[in-house]
């Protein structure tokens, strides 16, 4: 059983909601623990990823929140730069399920968000079982 935590920027409170929803029925269905960790927004996960995996009490993270475009260039940075920290994160070896949608408008999201539609809160989950299996295999 490995311990994983899910770090969600909460600003639309019914996507998340779902996101989370879908991420913890694929972690439990594995029979894996998981714990809820809400920032400000996006642009915080990585930070607060990381500063999470040097704790040692994590084994893998999810990142879930949902970025709407909106009138100015703010999505771009946002969407962005968050997506790039968590690849480096995981470049570095950190087992991490990327589950921020970014997206035109919120019909795209509740969609995407919905676990009984594209569910990618199950499949960030599953994303971050995968690379912490890649890690124990490579790593050990």
């Amino acid at each position: 059983m490995a311990n994983f935590l899910i770090v969600e920027a909460r600003f639309y409170d019914h996507l998340n909601d779902q996101l989370i929803a879908g991420a913890k029925s694929a972690l439990e269905a594995e029979g894996h623990s998981v714990e809820v960790l809400t920032v400000p927004g996006a642009l915080e996960i990585p930070g607060a990823i990381s500063l999470a995996s040097d704790s040692g009490l994590y084994d893998g993270f999810v990142a879930i929140g949902v970025v709407i475009r909106g009138e100015t260039y703010h999505f771009e940075i946002v969407a962005g730069e968050s997506a790039r920290g968590i690849m480096a994160l995981t470049m570095d070896g950190i087992a991490i399920g990327n589950g921020i949608l970014t997206v035109e408008n919120e019909e795209q999201a509740l969609v995407r968000a919905d676990p009984q539609q594209k569910n990618k809160g199950g499949e960030a989950a599953k994303a971050a079982l995968a690379l912490l299996e890649l890690r124990s295999r490579f790593v050990g």
